[in-house]
Order: C-alpha cells, then structure tokens, then sequence
C-alpha cells in the first residue's frame, strides 16, 4: 500500500484540479451578477473544420451525381453498351482491339461478350463469375474473379450511389488539382473498413474524371494503385455517359474503351447472368 500512495495522491491532485473553482481552495462557484454574467447560451459556436471540410466534400459529390443527370443518374436499374477494347501489358497494347457487348443490371450481374461473333462471354452473378465458349460454361479464374468483384465494389457507381450517403463513410475535401490534364476538384470517401477512393470532379462541370484507389495485394502485401479515366461524356436519355475509359494500374495503362453506343433501363432477360441457361444473343428475337 505504501507504493501505492503516491500514485493515489497524485490521482486525487489531478481530481481536484479538474474540479470547477479548482485554482482557488476552499472556492466555489461565484453567483451572476453584472461583473460576473452566467455563460451565455444564446451564442453559436463556431462550426469544427472537420465538420465544415465533410460538408463542403458532400455538396460536391451532390453537385457530380447532378451533373451526371441527378435523379434519372441515381434510378438506373440496368446499362447496355457497345464498343471496342483494348487490353495493355506493362502499358503497350497486347491486341488491336475487341469488339465487345456488356449489358450491367446494379447492384450485382454483368455480362461481356467478346468478338465479332459474340460467341465468348463474361458472366458474373454476385460473387461468382464464369467463361462462356462453345465448350460450355467454366468459372472464372480467382485472381481474375478478385480483380473484377474489387473493381465492382470501388466503382464510381457504388462510390456515388451507395457509399456518399452511407452513415460509416468519412467525406473529406482535399481541394483544388490537375487531373487528366484538367483543372479539378479532389473529394476523398473513407469507409468503416478503412477502404478510400478519391474522386477528381472537373472544376467547371463537375462531372468526375479520374478515380483512384489503392489496396494491397495479400500475396505479396504489396501496395497497388489503380485508376480510371472518364473523358467524352454524351448525354444519353438524360445521363451524362463517359464513351472513353482508360484503366490505369500501378501507373500503366491496363485497358482502354471506347463506346459505340450505350442505353439505360431497356430490361434485361434473366437467363444473360446463368451461365446455364443457353443464351445465344444472337438467336433473340430481331436477330437475323
């Protein structure tokens, strides 16, 4: 007990001082008077630069999902696209392009058909993924299948339909930027896992034009960047749609799209995200 007294009078110091009128002993509170007003309850504080900076992040964000067409932007339920891409290595291209077909009903199915013929087809069906040949259906590789649902989950569609409004997502504003050779407007979105993305708004438009996000590889716990590029927005029923997209890994050009054509909420069938299902889209109805 001894060795612990010091440590008791100390606590019981501390405790004093943190009382009201500890400087003076033996003082208690004085009572109002002209000399000694009561504290004021009418006056404001000021607003914590926290608060202030997550506020400015959010009224950005709402600007960049009215730019891109507000509420007709928020109820897409399914987007269908057509176009052709290029796939890089170490930033030189590995192919002089693919015609493709992709038809994405949100949250969680997407379909892309390669080729000419439209006889190769991606499919992903929540958390799973397939190849579609001639040969039937085979799931997808796992470093591949991780690669996409990664991409999926840090979408500019999820950042700005799900995660801006979400109660365990932190908005910070980071100010002004150069992004894609254009003056923008950087807005970073921190979720309850510790997952950002940042965002590059275009500062006349708002409309985004970079994202980025980093994760680490959990082979190799190596960090990795990656990041997309939105330019030639076309309105379409409404909706401000990027036809060039550019995807950036670790400072390398990875792929690159470019649209032909693109159109939201036309209804999609049901059997284009089973892979079991035997849908040939070239023996739909119109199709010759």
């Amino acid at each position: 007990m001894k060795r612990l007294s010091p440590i008791l009078l100390f606590a019981v110091f501390v405790w004093a001082q943190a009382r009201p009128g500890a400087g003076q002993a033996g003082a208690s509170p004085s009572p109002a008077s002209p000399q000694n007003p009561p504290p004021s309850t009418e006056s404001v504080p000021a607003l914590p630069v926290d608060l202030e900076n997550a506020r400015k992040a959010k009224a950005l964000l709402d600007q960049a999902i009215q730019a891109l067409g507000g509420q007709a932007y928020l109820n897409v339920r399914d987007m269908q696209m057509a176009g052709r891409t290029y796939s890089f290595h170490h930033g030189r291209p590995t192919s002089n392009g693919i015609q493709f077909w992709r038809f994405i009903q949100y949250p969680d199915k997407d379909r892309i058909e390669l080729t000419k013929e439209r006889d190769v087809a991606q499919v992903y069906n929540g958390d799973k993924g397939y190849e579609i040949t001639f040969k039937g259906a085979r799931p997808i590789e796992e470093k591949d299948l991780a690669d996409y649902l990664r991409r999926r989950r840090f979408s500019l569609e999820t950042m700005l339909r799900t995660w801006v409004n979400s109660p365990g997502v932190a908005l910070f504003y980071e100010g002004n930027a150069i992004a894609a050779e254009h003056p923008a407007l950087q807005v970073t979105l921190i979720n309850s896992k510790n997952e950002s993305v940042t965002l590059y708004l275009d500062a006349d438009t708002h409309l985004p034009i970079k994202k980025t996000f980093i994760w680490r590889d959990p082979v190799d716990k190596q960090r990795n960047l990656e990041e997309e590029i939105y330019d030639n927005y076309r309105p379409v029923q409404g909706i401000m749609t990027p036809y060039d997209v550019a995807r950036y890994f670790n400072g390398d050009m990875s792929n690159q799209r470019f649209l032909n054509s693109a159109a939201y909420n036309q209804g999609l069938d049901a059997a284009m995200f089973d892979p079991n299902s035997g849908y040939n889209p070239n023996k739909q109805p119109g199709k010759k």
